[in-house]
């Protein structure tokens, strides 16, 4: 009886401890994964004494995951050759993450013929290891036909299965290296495609400029612009626009779309004249059926009278003596069709505020997962309508943000300035009862988010209104009390001014000095906190008398054109 050969690990036994040193040594040096792939499969195929070797990965096509031949070696070559999981020798090593031993090839129904009978090669004995990981099989290395003839044995099969652990292991390490590397290029491709962006957006100008405008994309880059420049006669040209689509192309679209309206209003011609010759330009190079929805228009100096039109962008909304107006914008988003006409409305706008918006702003989710839609827009507008126009955008894109955005969202506003006063952030009066006290922190909180305060030192400024409101109700009023109390917050600059009145009986200053926070005692830490967060404060008699009126400042960092929102 003729003894079965004796396997290269059984043969060799220091040998293959060496090799297999050698093996994890070579794939270390390289996380290029085609390099790692061609090392491992040369390697194999000497020391197996084997006439052809192949490595197989998992990819997806489509929907479906499939095997790919990505590197071979012996006398046919079947890279790119794609197999179902579970179908053949090696779609049933990864479908069963076991190894695969085929002794007689010819008669195992297991083997797929079809790469023999193209290449006409003759396959006698082969086997399969999958190439299995903590998180599952990633794919499948074979080798085939013995050099000497004979078929491989289970010591081959247990050979095969121990040089594909550390040959999966460096496969595995040069994917993730090369998925880092890709991520990287893509976030380097964002990041440039976001500056870019932020480029085309207007400095902000406070010199009693009419127009304020704010951008928050949904994404890493944002499909929505807002533009406004002076024009030759002394009006002012503006541009709010929404590209279709997400990522990528889409910014590279709204950089053009923006270049190309910002050139052609400068022009100054007639809002509708302005839109259709865009549109002519962007249906020449406009591609895969994007399109963008526009708002273009000029008013004066004064911000008296509005002349705009639209392209697939929401109604403009004008808000007026506590109601709105509703102006629809009209005509079909550009890059659709080449010959087609916009309508234009010349409107007076008197004292009242014109606002225009993205669809972001109306896909925004509410706490049900409904969009919020224009009637969400517009409560949003009359609580903040008090504010100023910066403070007011601020303030809505925060409680916006505070939903759930699910597209990019621009803001623009049209009113006439109020040069030289401070800003005016947030009004609030309410009764001087503890209970109260709760819906002071929230409105307080979203206001100071909607300036950039860092959450950090809002969160210490919110704590500090509320200790000194709980000691105008405690000590102020008494617990017999009735009144109310008058929060104004306004922002001059940097620095931003905390008024609180009251009608309680006048306080003494001179009695009010805070202690250090460590020698506080139970009910002596209001002042002590509201010294350590603020910078300087005062208590005075209210104007006429009656009350108090105490007034904190705090300065905080600049926000300037460069902050998260675009503003």
């Amino acid at each position: 009886m003729n003894a079965t050969p004796a396997s290269p690990m059984l043969h060799h036994g220091v040998g293959t401890l060496a090799f297999l040193a050698e093996l994890s040594q070579a794939l270390a040096v390289s996380l290029d994964l085609e390099t790692t792939l061609a090392e491992t499969v040369d390697r194999v195929l000497g020391f197996m004494q084997a006439e052809a070797a192949s490595l197989f990965l998992i990819e997806t096509d489509g929907s479906r995951s499939v095997l790919q031949c990505h590197i071979c070696a012996g006398p046919i070559d079947v890279r790119g050759l794609r197999l179902a999981l579970g179908q053949g020798v090696v779609g049933r090593a990864v479908a069963e993450n076991a190894i695969q031993l085929v002794t007689d090839a010819a008669h195992d129904p297991r083997v797929w013929r079809a790469a023999d009978e193209t290449h006409a090669f003759d396959t006698r004995s082969l086997v399969c290891a999958p190439l299995a990981t903590a998180a599952g099989p990633i794919g499948a290395l074979e080798i085939i036909n013995r050099r000497d003839g004979r078929p491989f044995t289970a010591a081959d099969a247990e050979l095969l299965g121990v040089i594909a652990a550390p040959a999966a292991l460096a496969i595995n390490n040069a994917r993730m290296a090369r998925d880092l590397v890709q991520q990287q290029r893509l976030k380097r491709e964002f990041d440039l495609a976001r500056r870019l962006q932020r480029s085309l957006l207007p400095r902000r100008r406070r010199d009693g400029f009419p127009i304020v405008a704010v951008n928050r994309p949904a994404h890493e880059v944002s499909g929505d612009f807002y533009d406004y420049f002076d024009l030759p006669d002394g009006r002012i040209g503006f541009v709010v626009g929404d590209v279709s689509g997400k990522g990528m192309d889409a910014a590279l679209l709204m950089v053009r779309a923006a270049s190309l309206l910002r050139w052609l209003g400068m022009e100054s011609p007639a809002p509708a004249d302005w839109l259709a010759r865009a549109n002519r330009e962007l249906c020449l190079t406009a591609q895969d059926g994007r399109f963008v929805c526009a708002l273009v228009g000029c008013c004066d100096a004064d911000a008296t009278r509005v002349r705009f039109a639209g392209a697939g962008f929401p109604p403009v909304l004008v808000w007026r003596d506590g109601t709105f107006t509703e102006y629809a914008a009209g005509g079909p988003p550009l890059g659709i069709a080449a010959d087609m006409t916009f309508a234009e409305m010349d409107i007076a706008l008197d004292q009242g505020t014109l606002y225009a918006y993205s669809d972001g702003a109306t896909d925004v989710r509410a706490a049900d997962g409904r969009p919020i839609g224009t009637a969400g827009i517009r409560e949003l507008i009359a609580r903040h309508a008090a504010a100023a126009p910066e403070a007011r955008l601020r303030a809505l894109l925060a409680e916006l943000r505070h939903m759930r955005l699910v597209d990019d969202t621009t803001l623009l506003t049209i009113e006439a300035a109020h040069g030289g006063q401070p800003e005016r952030v947030l009004e609030r009066r309410i009764r001087a009862a503890p209970e109260e006290l709760r819906g002071l922190r929230v409105a307080l909180r979203g206001a100071l988010d909607g300036l950039g305060v860092e959450p950090e030192l809002r969160d210490r400024l919110v704590l500090a209104i509320d200790e000194a409101c709980a000691n105008i109700i405690r000590h102020g009023y008494g617990p017999d009390g009735d009144g109310h109390i008058e929060l104004r917050l306004t922002r001059e600059g940097n620095l931003l001014s905390f008024e609180l009145c009251d009608q309680a009986p006048c306080a003494d200053p001179q009695r009010l000095r805070p202690r250090p926070l460590g020698e506080c005692r139970s009910g002596g830490f209001g002042l002590a906190l509201i010294d350590a967060v603020m910078d300087d404060w005062q208590l005075e008699p209210a104007p006429g008398g009656c009350g108090n009126r105490l007034t904190l400042r705090k300065r905080i960092a600049c926000i300037d054109d460069e902050d998260s929102d675009g503003s």
